[in-house]
């Protein structure tokens, strides 16, 4: 059964860190949709005024963080000793485990173009306390599958055609793939039955749904005196799936660009605070106080 559109959500401004002022594509109030992921920034800019601030250290615990940079690069450090750059077509993917204090300062091309992505994926119950673990994946290291279409897919994480990506063994058995499709071309992909699946457009726009009706689905974020509802779903506009087993996407004429993100429902209860993800309010106390005593870190 092709899936249907459950839901479309249009990214909104927002300023996070020490003044980065970014694209909520979702967050806190759509997590319970979007389970087990619970927030994904859109960062990119053209000007370094409105991103240099950059996210100065702070703590996480309890989930995953995956930063995806195109354009520009970001500079990051954690407790852990870890130094270093993400740059152009780079990942990061960092558990954060039982906690990790890290800091990520994004910088521009010289042009001042930036371009980049922040996915945070929720930690089962009995993984919260893992070591902290990070995966530096450089862009070399992510395979490139060419389809018959002109088009290309990005394995970051999962396997598509064969292929796996270098992202693995990840907890929630998740897939991230980045797809680029020509004008018109049509991307059928399998997905497992129950899984959360949804994409992102981040070039062009594209109809995620088979039978092209704008009234089929909710559009959260839109103008309500906006009365045009067009089938396309375009460049910063999240589409979130209803069950099934495969999805269906065809590029408009001026072809399209997504990232393709899926992982397996956790089903457990949330206590969110800032950077910290547990599963009860006592969780989180414990967190922040231990953050304060200075014994938040569990694994040097």
């Amino acid at each position: 059964m092709t899936r249907k559109i459950a839901m479309a959500l249009r990214s909104r401004p927002t300023i996070e860190g020490a003044g980065v002022h970014l694209k909520r594509v979702f967050g806190f109030q759509q997590a319970p949709d979007l389970d087990p992921f619970l927030l994904l920034d859109d960062f990119s800019s053209d000007d370094p005024e409105k991103y240099l601030a950059g996210f100065p250290w702070h703590p996480h615990r309890g989930i995953e963080t995956i930063t995806y940079v195109l354009e520009g690069h970001v500079e990051h450090g954690d407790s852990m000793g870890n130094r270093g750059v993400i740059t152009e077509g780079d990942v990061q993917w960092m558990t954060a485990g039982s906690g990790i204090i890290h800091q990520e300062m994004p910088k521009g091309r010289d042009d001042g173009l930036l371009r980049g992505f922040q996915l945070w994926a929720n930690l089962p119950a009995r993984d919260k306390m893992m070591e902290p673990r990070y995966r530096d994946i450089k862009a070399g290291s992510i395979p490139v599958v060419n389809l018959d279409s002109g088009g290309t897919v990005r394995v970051i994480c999962g396997r598509f055609e064969g292929v796996e990506g270098p992202a693995r063994d990840i907890v929630i058995e998740p897939e991230y793939l980045d797809v680029s499709l020509p004008s018109g071309a049509v991307f059928a992909r399998k997905v497992p039955l129950g899984h959360t699946v949804f994409a992102y457009v981040t070039e062009g726009a594209a109809h995620f749904d088979r039978d092209h009706d704008p009234f089929a689905y909710d559009v959260q974020g839109e103008n309500y005196f906006d009365l045009e509802r067009d089938c396309l779903i375009r460049s910063g506009t999240l589409v979130k799936y209803a069950d099934g087993d495969g999805i269906e996407i065809s590029a408009s004429p001026d072809g399209a660009r997504f990232l393709l993100v899926s992982g397996r429902p956790l089903g457990e209860p949330v206590a969110w605070q800032g950077p910290i993800v547990m599963n009860t309010r006592e969780e989180l106390r414990i967190a922040f106080e231990e953050y304060r005593d200075g014994t938040f870190l569990k694994h040097a």
